[in-house]
């Protein structure tokens, strides 16, 4: 079955191009960034080949090119190919948005060079069919996005923020490697397939499990590890937008490839939904209280990729998927425009809200929101959802009565309750209609949710009563907002409860240690 190496040309070509770069690293090096451009364009279209082909012979996994299982083979499935697309085509927006923004820049060439080499280790692991594969991919990008993120070494900061993300990679370097052994010792396999195929209930693979959740959660910059996330800003802003949009995914997309093996260890799981749980909260708040663009949006991908870990602990896999496609592009997108979103920010004048929600209005809000989900999950059809999805609906449905509130405040325009109510329908229709692609797409790849047990339910009630308190918190805010309290709050808020503060410190100690 050749047709399985076809996934393969894409980070060839991006490593040829990489290459071309190192031997013009300066400034305004000739046609390095257009190769680099089209190099990337390139492996989009592989990533479409590879997605056709998939469509058309079917999933599997190619020989080993190597011995004793370690070295190069391509597992196709929809994961890894939704995975290629997403990828490759955000790293060709990158590059082409690179070629403008860092044209003049002393070291554009060198920048392009490493930006096309992460990219295309980014690819050989999301194809990647041997832990060995995965394992070596993984270092590699964290390495190779260490030296963008030290575009600038003479910036105290750059050095700091890339001093403590490379501190986090190492250990999360270690806890992927032990989960590795850990399942070559209980399969007697590297391949990935044959893994998720003959893996079993022991405290092997259950171990493993936990030293996967460990490696995730710390690559998804997960409390009360996640500072380093907000501190790469002096990086180029195509590096914010490819570590956000794409980099930054690995963790998830880690959970989701060994999603059964996650299932083999409910505690685990659980352990990620109160994790993941939290930070989501504690992001999303943190967020609001960034006066900085760029900050608020890093803020906004912690609090995301914590949500992403919640669904994993779930057991929302197809889910989980769906969410990394979503959030990859929006911010993308976010980043790329940053600069213009400062500039409409200045020329805005802010009279205040448009008008203060009362405890009445939020109540109706939050009744009506809960309404047009109800009614639209009768219409469309609850039956064979699983209770962890219409939980998670429900949790989606609380930011929309967020905006409801606005809408249903006694001095709102009509046209405002209108077009909110518009949105919660909205937002209902395309979580069920997207829920149902995600999971049709995966069937057969990633396993079905398991009808949840008595911790499961406690924490679908947990999470609800959670996420449910802090949106009204939100939706009142402006009641209470003049409140001594709420100043307080705000500044704890914007240093994020000062666990980055605390964790400098103590990495500073360590570093001294070792230093003596």
């Amino acid at each position: 079955m050749s047709y399985l190496f076809v996934p393969l040309f894409s980070p060839l070509v991006l490593l040829a191009a990489a290459v071309y770069a190192a031997r013009n690293p300066g400034k305004r090096p000739g046609r390095v960034p257009l190769v680099a451009e089209l190099s990337a364009l390139a492996a989009f279209g592989g990533a479409l080949l590879s997605s056709a082909l998939l469509a058309m012979e079917g999933p599997g996994t190619s020989a080993l090119v190597g011995a004793l299982g370690i070295g190069i083979s391509v597992r196709l499935d929809v994961v890894s190919v939704v995975m290629l697309v997403l990828v490759s085509f955000i790293g060709w927006i990158v590059l082409r948005y690179a070629r403008t923004y860092m044209d003049g820049e002393e070291r554009q060439g060198a920048f392009t060079a490493w930006m096309a080499a992460t990219l295309a280790t980014v690819l050989l692991l999301v194809m990647a069919g041997n832990l060995v594969q995965v394992f070596a991919a993984w270092v590699m990008t964290s390495l190779l996005l260490n030296q963008l993120l030290l575009h600038y070494p003479e910036r105290a900061t750059a050095q700091r923020a890339a001093r403590k993300k490379a501190f986090v990679a190492r250990l999360s370097e270690v806890a992927l490697a032990v989960s590795f052994v850990l399942l070559v010792v209980a399969t007697g396999t590297t391949d990935i397939a044959t893994i998720l195929e003959s893996a079993t209930a022991t405290w092997l693979t259950m171990s493993a499990a936990l030293f996967l959740a460990i490696a995730a959660v710390l690559a998804s910059a997960q409390f009360p590890m996640h500072g380093w996330l907000t501190e790469v800003m002096e990086a180029p802003t195509p590096v914010s937008a490819l570590l956000h949009a794409g980099v930054i995914n690995a963790g998830g997309f880690l959970l989701i490839r060994f999603a059964d093996v996650m299932l083999l260890a409910p505690g685990v799981m659980a352990l990620l939904v109160m994790l993941g749980g939290f930070t989501a909260l504690f992001g999303g708040l943190v967020m609001l209280t960034q006066p900085a663009v760029k900050t608020s949006l890093a803020w906004s991908t912690i609090a995301q990729m914590a949500f992403m870990m919640m669904q994993c602990g779930l057991a929302l896999f197809p889910l989980a998927l769906l969410h990394i496609v979503a959030h990859s592009l929006y911010k993308a997108h976010a980043f790329l425009r940053s600069g213009e979103a400062v500039r409409n920010v200045a020329k805005i004048r802010r009279p205040g809200p448009v008008a203060v929600p009362s405890l009445r209005n939020v109540a109706q809000a939050f009744l009506s929101a809960i309404a047009i989900y109800a009614l639209v999950g009768l219409g469309l059809g609850f039956d064979g959802k699983s209770a962890q999805a219409i939980a998670l609906g429900v949790i989606l449905i609380f930011g929309v009565a967020y905006l409801l509130a606005q809408g249903f405040a006694d001095e709102a325009p009509r046209a405002l309750m209108r077009r909110t109510v518009v949105y919660a329908l909205a937002t209902s229709l395309s979580y069920f209609a997207l829920q149902v692609i995600a999971v049709s797409l995966t069937k057969g790849t990633l396993p079905a949710t398991p009808a949840p047990g008595p911790l499961e339910w406690a924490l679908l009630v947990l999470a609800l009563l959670s996420f449910g308190l802090v949106a009204i918190a939100q939706s009142t805010f402006p009641l209470w907002a003049t409140h001594p309290a709420a100043a307080g709050l705000r500044v704890h808020l914007t240093n994020g409860l000062y666990a980055n503060a605390i964790f400098d410190k103590l990495l500073d100690g360590w570093s001294k240690r070792a230093a003596t």
